[in-house]
């Protein structure tokens, strides 16, 4: 998020208390549950699931769930549609750059008071971005990364409310350590010729860093483990 964003900020109401993680999940667990088990069931997967990979595609405002069936295939189990975020394709580099981050990532935690009604954060800056960063000579980064309910966001992912009470439900189930998180720029199956542009770094993305084809290459090859819409 940028400095000046505060959908990341905790909220009170002078009447109610905080909320806590396990009053957030007593209150939407049921019906998220009861909703996500049937769908888990006929893709032969166990809920909660061993492990979760969330996709989120920058230029299809996708995300989409990933997890192993009982014979190890990964099955897209979710689509959810991104009704906000901001910037362009290329990684976050700077504090107030708007980008949204692109690499390898994990949920570091649970964010119950928000504006946007509910958040789990992302682990921006990571050990390769803060290395980058360094090789660079480039500071202050940005921090406070979330994916988040409502529908406005400055580079965070905003959701929606319902869709992030199920994303946190679910996260909580299967336990953060146990889920990756991938933020590609776009679906490079599906667009393989501008996949092969900017791979090769052509003339037009001369102004990113010159480690950016080789992170869509390694992000490329892992992404064809999973069938992407």
């Amino acid at each position: 998020m940028t400095p000046h964003s505060s959908f990341g900020k905790q909220v009170s109401n002078n009447n109610e208390p905080l909320k806590t993680t396990p009053e957030v999940i007593s209150k939407y667990g049921y019906s998220v549950r009861k909703k996500l088990k049937p769908i888990f069931k006929s893709l032969d997967v166990p809920y909660p699931p061993k492990h979760l990979t969330w996709i989120a595609l920058k230029s299809e405002k996708s995300l989409q769930l990933f997890a192993p069936d009982r014979r190890g295939k990964n099955q897209l189990l979710l689509v959810y549609s991104i009704i906000g975020a901001s910037g362009t394709s290329g990684p976050k580099l700077r504090e107030g750059d708007k980008q949204v981050p692109e690499g390898f990532y994990k949920i570091d935690g649970f964010r119950p008071n928000v504006i946007a009604h509910l958040a789990v954060s992302v682990n921006y800056p990571n050990a390769e971005d803060i290395a980058h960063a360094r090789a660079e000579k480039r500071k202050n980064l940005g921090s406070d990364i979330l994916i988040h309910g409502s529908k406005w966001s400055t580079g965070c992912l905003a959701m929606g409310n319902e869709p992030i009470e199920e994303l946190f439900v679910l996260a909580h189930d299967t336990g953060i350590k146990n889920i990756d998180l991938i933020f590609a720029p776009w679906n490079f199956s599906s667009e393989p010729q501008k996949s092969k542009q900017t791979i090769t770094a052509e003339k037009k993305y001369s102004n990113q860093p010159d480690w950016l084809p080789g992170l869509y290459l390694r992000m490329a090859k892992i992404l064809k483990q999973y069938p992407l819409q």
